[in-house]
């Protein structure tokens, strides 16, 4: 098979577990060294979490899954150590929960320039490795500048929601592929996976769908 598979991939950028699954599937792609072109979409795993939230993020899972704090400790305990087996070092304490609208925004924008996969792979390291506030626009637009957008478009973009449309869009799309939780890929339009599966699940599905041409 010469022509990339296209990986359709639903996430939104304070989902955990999708960065778990990103690394994931690139442990799956070095395996199989099959070609692929993927293509992120918006999903707001808290489309009313409000923009200037100042509580910390064990505050912010304790009052949305109405948990103890014992219990968040517990649940951070368990994400941290699937995330440490990948390479990653969240880093709880320090996170900012925010809005993550404005950060989908900027990944439309990646996408347009052909920086996407730079532009998300930033954006997620910041909120979980390095307690970025995503939902500000200065931080959004130094980010984005560092995969080579421009920094003022960025700007501008925040200011009048010039890409709200394209994230309700994707959103809507989620809805009619029946899509309620993230991460979730579609393999070359026709294959779902549900969930940051193992390697070997994203490899066994990239095979297949390479065998059947």
């Amino acid at each position: 098979m010469n022509e990339p598979i296209k990986i359709d991939i639903w996430s939104d950028i304070a989902c955990p577990w999708c960065y778990i699954g990103k690394r994931r599937l690139e442990a799956g792609l070095a395996e199989t060294g099959v070609p692929v072109e993927i293509e992120y979409h918006s999903f707001e795993l808290v489309p009313d979490m409000p923009v200037d939230y100042d509580g910390s993020h064990a505050d912010f899972l304790s009052g949305h899954l109405g948990v103890t704090a014992e219990q968040v400790k517990e649940m951070n305990a368990r994400v941290g150590g699937i995330a440490e087996s990948v390479g990653l070092h969240y880093d709880f304490e320090h996170m900012h929960p925010a809005n993550t609208v404005k950060a989908h925004q900027v990944l439309h924008l990646a996408k347009a320039n052909g920086v996407q996969e730079a532009m998300k792979e930033r954006l997620l390291a910041a909120y979980f490795l390095e307690g970025r506030n995503l939902a500000d626009h200065a931080a959004l637009a130094n980010l984005a500048a560092e995969v080579g957008l421009d920094r003022d478009e960025v700007l501008r973009v925040l200011e009048n929601d010039e890409l709200v449309d394209a994230v309700r869009a994707d959103q809507r799309l989620a809805a009619r592929y029946g899509i309620r939780g993230v991460p979730f890929y579609v393999f070359a339009g026709k294959y779902g996976v549900s969930g940051a599966q193992e390697s070997e699940v994203f490899a066994q599905v990239l095979r297949k769908v390479a065998e059947d041409g």
